[in-house]
């Protein structure tokens, strides 16, 4: 998958986060921000720029890459840790249909239509995500749409329009307000593609180009 990124001299670190069912969505997120946090601390020694970051990842890793777009800077709470002191800012992200608002599922196979979170993934939010008083917060907490800025990396999407487990309005809307913010932000749709396609590796090679045009000095 990311063989064109080799070729044009990426470092390629893939992140190995804590999962379910023993770790939370929020967990997970926690996890991924550390998961930069630690790449930018060590970056003199795997040979990388730290100011030069970019993020990939598809379905729920195209989430998780929007949260780091959208939610990634300092530590809240510097620690004593000097890895916890460096920021989970990236510099440019390139990802395959993301859910972008989990308190709008719209006509995802995942809604079961009573504004609660997705059915398969009810417990890995967490044992509050039932009440929905309180998914309102958590679902805003975890979804990107929410935290969208001017100043946002540019974010490239790719999303196909015959997707039914994330549909293309979930990237659509995420587009549209990042537009509205003045952020820069592409989708690209992909006629009849549902929740992946064989050509994705094709699509890859943009990706590589994005990053060149955004990453590269």
């Amino acid at each position: 998958m990311v063989a064109p990124l080799l070729r044009r001299g990426y470092t390629i670190l893939a992140v190995c986060h804590v999962s379910q069912p023993k770790a939370t969505i929020m967990e997970i997120i926690e996890d991924m921000h550390h998961a930069v946090r630690f790449i930018r601390h060590r970056a003199a020694e795997f040979g990388i720029d730290p100011h030069r970051l970019g993020v990939t990842g598809g379905s729920a890793g195209g989430h998780l890459s929007l949260m780091l777009a959208t939610r990634g800077g300092p530590a809240v709470n510097p620690s004593s840790d000097p890895v916890e002191r460096e920021s989970s800012a990236v510099q440019a992200v390139a990802v395959f249909y993301p859910v972008t608002d989990l308190l709008n599922l719209g006509r995802s196979t995942e809604n079961l239509g009573d504004g609660g979170p997705p059915k398969s993934f009810v417990r890995a939010f967490g044992p509050h995500s039932t009440n929905l008083a309180l998914w309102n917060e958590i679902g805003r907490d975890t979804s990107p749409i929410y935290f969208i800025r001017s100043n946002l990396p540019p974010t490239l999407i790719y999303h196909g329009d015959a997707d039914t487990l994330v549909p293309l309005e979930q990237s659509q809307r995420y587009r549209a307000e990042a537009v509205r913010q003045g952020a820069n932000v592409e989708l690209v749709v992909h006629p009849g593609g549902n929740h992946g396609w064989l050509t994705m590796l094709w699509d890859i090679r943009h990706f590589a180009q994005w990053f060149d045009q955004h990453l590269r000095p």
